[in-house]
């Protein structure tokens, strides 16, 4: 008997591997570094203009995040301006900053960050305190009576 099979070239039976593709956008990237900014103390990022707002930048704190993918490397490089309160010690909040955004960045898209450079736009102002907060103040700085008696025991 003849077999039809046995003429067919094993080359076309082979499937080819498949490839895996993963394109991840700009705008994830910096969804991630302001979630990251937002749980961190004394740090704010630059707002956006009425200029943005009417081109429809939909997500707030974007302006001052910029990300460069290298899609040789599989490696991404982040670059961020922000304000910072007065008071603050910048190379502690700037190796705060970087660290956070390195981890949450390769933890979430499993890029390797090549660089995260911060770079500080300006000093934000200490908040005037409101009128509670200063009564609040006042009575936590003064001893209450009680607590005067005690001292004069011991």
């Amino acid at each position: 008997m003849h077999d039809p099979l046995k003429n067919i070239d094993m080359k076309e039976l082979e499937l080819p591997e498949t490839l895996f593709i993963r394109d991840i956008e700009t705008k994830v990237f910096q969804s991630i570094v302001v979630q990251s900014l937002a749980e961190i103390k004394d740090v704010e990022t630059l707002e956006g203009n009425l200029f943005d707002s009417l081109l429809g930048d939909s997500l707030s704190g974007v302006k001052g995040i910029h990300v460069e993918q290298d899609q040789k490397s599989h490696s991404v490089n982040v670059r961020i301006e922000i304000n910072v309160a007065f008071g603050v010690c910048i190379p502690t909040k700037a190796e705060e900053i970087q660290n956070r955004v390195v981890e949450k960045i390769s933890e979430l898209t499993g890029l390797h960050v090549g660089k995260v450079h911060v770079v500080f736009k300006n000093l934000i102002a200490p908040k005037a305190k409101t009128p509670l907060e200063e009564i609040l103040d006042v009575r936590l700085k003064t001893p209450s009576s009680e607590a005067e008696r005690y001292d004069e025991v011991f």
